[in-house]
Order: C-alpha cells, then structure tokens, then sequence
C-alpha cells in the first residue's frame, strides 16, 4: 500500500530485507535528504506445535506478556492467514496463578491435533495482532502498529509535499524500512545504500500525559502538543536546531524530548552509517505502545509532517553540518 501511494509521485523502489523507498527527485547538486519511518510492527514466531495442536511462540520485538493473553492474532501460515488466539495454560482448581510469563501462553488456531495445526503452520511463521482501527473523539485514533505505521506515512506524505510544492533545491528519499523492533537493520542498510547528506528519523514516543507519566524522565510529551524534536548526543545540534527553526517561524506545535544515550529508534542506526549522517528525530507521541491499542493523535501526525517538510524546504546545496 506504502508503495502504490509513492508511485503517484516517486520513483518507487525496494531492497532485498524488504524496505520500501520513494525518491522525489531535484535538481543537479542537491543534497540528499533522507526521511526514515519504520514500517514493520512486534509480532510473534511459531516455534513449535504440540501434540494437542497448540503452538509455542517467540516474540518479533519487545512486549510484556499480559498485553499479550486473551488477544485475537493473523500468523501468516502455509497457504494464507491462520486465525488464533493467545490464552494462558489452566491451573487446577485452588492453585494460585504465578507471575504471568512467555512460558504460560501458547496460540489456539482451533486444530484437532499436532497433524491437523501442522497443515496450517510452521515453525517461523510470523503473527500479529489482529483489530481494527478505531476513530475517539478529539480527532485521537487507536489500533495497534501506530509504531510505527505513523511515522512511515508522515515521511512518505512529507515527501509528497515536496514534490508538489514544485522547485524543491533537495532531493528527497522516503524510506519504509524494516526490521526496526529487531535490530534496526532496515535503516542501517537503507543508509549505507543510499549514503544521504542529512537524515529524518520519524518515529513515534511515550506520551508522559498517562497515570505513571513522568515529564521528569525526557521531557513533557502530550497528546495534541505537537511533534517532539530530540536533542542529546546521538543527533546533530545543526539539525535538530534547524528543526527548531522551522517549527517557530512556521508556528507548528512542537516541544523536546531529551535522550543522554540511544534513542531506540532508527536515528541510532543512521546516524553512524558509513562515516556519519547528520541525523535529527522527530517523533509523535503514543500512549500505550508496544500493546494492541496504541493511542495517538492525527493533529501530531499533520504537525510532523509540516515540520518535516518545512525543515526540507530549508535545505540548500550550502547547507553545512559539520561539527
């Protein structure tokens, strides 16, 4: 779908890990300016299947258990998608239940036996939550995937923008790239291949406006607040100052987070590609990430993409990041 989007204004093209690229492109001597979003999501991997029928699994990225029992999941099986759900083994009558662990839960897809499951799946095969969206009041959105199936369109629609707006003095490359909840691999090659100039991250953050939120720890992060631009170590202050930038003369809502070590995000992966990217990060903040109802707001969503379109169009072939 990502994709199909970008062939109506890119040059569309792919790796061989899966990462999804749309090029708009400028004119001769442009710098070239990277948008990186994230477009896989946590998951689970079939690692065995019982003689009851019932499948053991891996996780695909970080999530705690009990976000995961009681939840409808898709495997992507031997001949299409396999419906299940994730419960917890029973307990005789009268034991008391131990901490939730990985080792409790298992995936019902409704099979007979380990013959009947077998014709369905394999070990490997990947899975995911299953649910809709759904649209709450104050223009706020829940589904699961928002991390980062948000931060892949914001670069991708920021890209659009840019091509629109005509004459843009720098090239733009959007990058879906994957892999990201398991190593940051999708953005580490996507950057190598394409050796850009400067580089977004677009990403998603904790909202600290949640019970058990603490401005304290990086900063005041809210829903509606805008996009939050990062400042710490790991991006260049050039970038994250021109963001800065952008944001005030174009009155778009933004505040800081503050990261002293990893951002945990693709940033961390592009900005040492090679022999450095200036990297800068923007994020929208999410309450509840990493579980099936992730909640965020479409009017952070509209303030990334200004942000992130105003910063391109700030960029020049003269544009310097040197530290």
């Amino acid at each position: 779908m990502w994709r199909e989007a970008a062939a109506a204004f890119a040059e569309v093209s792919s790796d061989t890990l899966g990462t999804s690229f749309a090029r708009v492109r400028a004119g001769e001597g442009a710098p070239l300016l990277a948008l990186v979003g994230h477009i896989d999501e946590i998951g689970i991997a079939v690692t065995s299947i019982g003689d009851d029928g019932m499948l053991a699994f891996a996780l695909l990225g970080g999530m705690r258990p009990e976000m995961l029992a009681g939840q409808r999941v898709r495997i992507e099986g031997r001949e299409g998608p396999v419906r299940g759900v994730i419960v917890a083994r029973r307990l005789a009558r009268g034991r008391e239940r131990p901490k939730l662990e990985l080792s409790h839960l298992h995936v019902d897809v409704g099979a007979k036996d380990r013959e009947d499951a077998e014709r369905l799946v394999r070990p490997g095969d990947a899975g995911v939550w299953e649910g809709d969206p759904v649209e709450l009041p104050n223009d706020r959105i829940v589904s699961k995937a928002l991390d980062n199936r948000l931060g892949a369109y914001v670069a991708l629609e920021a890209a659009r923008r840019i091509a629109e707006s005509g004459g843009a003095r720098v090239e733009v490359v959007a990058v879906a790239a994957v892999q990201e909840e398991i190593g940051l691999h999708g953005a580490a090659a996507a950057a190598f291949a394409l050796e850009p100039d400067v580089a977004i991250a677009i990403d998603v953050t904790h909202a600290t406006d949640v019970p058990g939120g603490d401005p304290k720890d990086a900063g005041k992060v809210e829903l509606g607040g805008g996009a939050t631009i990062t400042r710490g170590p790991i991006v260049n202050r050039h970038v994250s100052d021109l963001l800065t930038l952008a944001a005030e003369e174009e009155e778009i809502p933004h505040v800081f987070e503050v990261y002293t070590a990893s951002t945990h995000t693709d940033a961390d992966a592009v900005h040492v590609s090679r022999a450095g990217v200036p990297t800068g990060l923007v994020a929208l903040p999410l309450r509840y990430m990493h579980s099936p109802c992730e909640l965020a707001s479409l009017d952070d969503v509209e303030s990334a993409v200004r942000l992130v379109t105003a910063f391109a169009a700030r960029l020049t072939p003269d544009t310097s990041f040197l530290r």
